[in-house]
């Protein structure tokens, strides 16, 4: 089965009958245009978004009719969750994770990045208090902030400390 588009939520198919058959996808896999993957009922599915990153959610239905919905299902990973006390934790703990370049995700006032024992040992170093959990990574921050200053402008980073210092 090719799927190439998104069929919807699976909120929309409540009470027409079909039953979900679950694709269940790594957190890392929601953004990729091209997958090869098996639903929980067995079929066969090549994802093919070929136009843009599709950005799956769970609950996407990727595939409808009558009798089957293939509906996005997010698998729970191995991550580091910190429950940041300020607006200074915050910015210094996104600092850090971003200068590892690794994808950061918030829920319930947490930040969760995938584990990783290098960032691990050092956020523990540092003081936070970070807690190991198995976790499902749904909710990923974006941001559209140049990583580094072009200018003598300074970084953003400088710019969120010296707001948290006043």
């Amino acid at each position: 089965m090719i799927i190439r588009e998104k069929a919807g939520r699976i909120g929309d198919y409540k009470g027409l009958g079909a039953e979900p058959d679950w694709l269940d996808l790594e957190w890392f896999e929601t953004r990729k245009r091209i997958l090869h993957k098996t639903t929980s009922r067995g079929i066969a599915v090549s994802l093919k978004f070929l136009a843009e990153s599709p950005e799956i959610t769970e609950g996407d239905v990727l595939y409808a009719d009558a009798e089957r919905l293939v509906v996005a299902r997010i698998l729970a990973c191995d991550c580091m969750v910190v429950k940041p006390g300020s607006l200074f934790e915050t910015a210094s703990l996104c600092y850090e994770i971003g200068n590892k370049h690794l994808p950061l995700f918030f829920e319930d006032d947490a930040l969760l990045v995938p584990f990783e024992a290098p960032l691990y040992r050092l956020l523990v170093a540092q003081g936070y208090a970070v807690r190991r959990e198995d976790r499902k990574l749904l909710q990923p921050l974006k941001t559209t902030v140049s990583p580094h200053p072009s200018n003598n402008s300074g970084s953003l980073f400088s710019k969120i400390m010296q707001l948290t210092n006043s």
